[in-house]
């Protein structure tokens, strides 16, 4: 079975939106994510739950883009005092 069904992406009330994903992880993954899970529901003081630690990780994390071409540094004018003199030898 691999039908192709776009997911229903839903408007949470604080004015994001939730999409359901299914995805296959290795163990090591989801072990890792689990002590993401613990070291937020330490700094939180409360239960974090699995998704939680994902969105957290997301959010936390700024997004790579390989792909994007670095910003071009202007080419800053060399002071006067560091150009040849003219007609000077």
């Amino acid at each position: 079975m691999n039908d192709r069904v776009t997911p229903a992406m839903h408007a949470t009330p604080d004015g994001e939106a939730e999409i359901a994903l299914v995805i296959r992880l290795p163990w090591e993954d989801v072990a890792r994510l689990g002590q993401e899970a613990g070291r937020l529901a330490s700094q939180m003081q409360r239960p974090v739950t699995l998704d939680e630690a994902v969105s957290h990780r997301l959010r936390s994390r700024p997004a790579a883009a390989a792909h994007a071409k670095p910003a071009e540094q202007p080419v800053a004018a060399a002071p006067v005092s560091a150009l040849p003199r003219l007609g000077t030898a």
